[in-house]
């Protein structure tokens, strides 16, 4: 995964997870789409590996979307920026994230957003429910290097150009052309971190509403992968998935908590993924990384 080009350092991305999720992919995909973009590793990863003939990258956020478009089709032009913007910042210095922020805020210029997550603390990023950025600076470090920033941005859009479609919306509606021949990609905010205390997305998202639009895709015959629900030490993220949706769930271990470390504590993650019939058997306890590697191998 190392040799992946990944600009945009989301925390709870699915770059780490992405090569045990691919073990459940159908081959032969016509469109994969990622309606819950965010940094768009599923696609990235899937893109690197041939795995469908095109992409449809979709996120509710506007400049989420402009962002990842413009690292794609204009990848010059958001490298020179994005190093005018990091150029501009002194170390030790917490000013200057506060009115790259600010200016964010006013003006959603996506390149702003860029150094904002790369620069945020463990890259930890929150918006409020109108899009507004509200994390802090992480004061420890600068975030990625303009240099790597621009390699980052050649290789994904070497790797996504002439063959991806953006799209802006709720996931229902971007992904509402899916048929059987294609394959859907989901990572929503999960319940816990949607609804309630803890909110850290500008859309929430209620089960109901969640299973509703599952229930559709069903219904249309179309093949998809649900990252969903989990654990972190003894705390769940919202309740499974209901059985009459008929999904295979698998327990997939994601490594350390980024959170738990924020809090002085070492907690390993569990999540959830759930996939259409025929796509994986059930299986009983927590699939590894080693484990799903050692299955790819026979």
């Amino acid at each position: 995964m190392s040799k992946l080009p990944h600009p945009i350092p989301y925390q709870g991305s699915k770059r780490k997870l992405a090569p045990m999720i691919d073990r459940y992919l159908p081959r032969g995909i016509g469109t994969l789409y990622e309606p819950f973009a965010g940094s768009a590793a599923m696609t990235i990863y899937a893109a690197h590996h041939r795995r469908a003939e095109r992409f449809v990258v979709g996120d509710s956020l506007e400049p989420m979307v402009a962002l990842l478009r413009s690292i794609v089709e204009e990848p010059e032009r958001t490298s020179a920026r994005y190093g005018e913007v990091w150029r501009g910042q002194r170390e030790g210095e917490a000013g200057y994230f506060n009115e790259v922020r600010d200016r964010y805020n006013s003006d959603r210029d996506p390149v702003d957003l860029l150094y904002l997550i790369c620069r945020c603390v463990k890259n930890a990023v929150r918006f409020n429910r109108d899009g507004r950025f509200t994390q802090s600076v992480d004061k420890r470090r600068l975030g990625m290097h303009p240099e790597k920033m621009a390699a980052a941005v050649l290789g994904v859009s070497h790797t996504l150009r002439g063959r991806t479609e953006f799209r802006v919306g709720d996931w229902r509606e971007t992904a509402a052309d899916a048929g059987p021949g294609d394959f859907v990609y989901m990572d929503p905010p999960y319940l816990g971190t949607s609804i309630g205390r803890d909110k850290r997305y500008h859309q929430q998202m209620t089960q109901e509403e969640l299973c509703e639009g599952l229930g559709e895709l069903r219904a249309r015959g179309v093949p998809f992968a649900l990252s969903y629900d989990g654990m972190t030490g003894g705390r769940e993220y919202g309740p499974p998935l209901p059985d009459t949706l008929g999904l295979t769930r698998l327990l997939l271990h994601a490594g350390t908590s980024s959170q738990s470390t924020l809090s002085g504590r070492k907690e390993e993650t569990v999540e959830s993924l759930y996939v259409t019939p025929g796509l994986a058997e059930p299986v009983a306890g927590v699939i590894r990384p080693e484990a799903a590697q050692a299955r790819l191998a026979l």
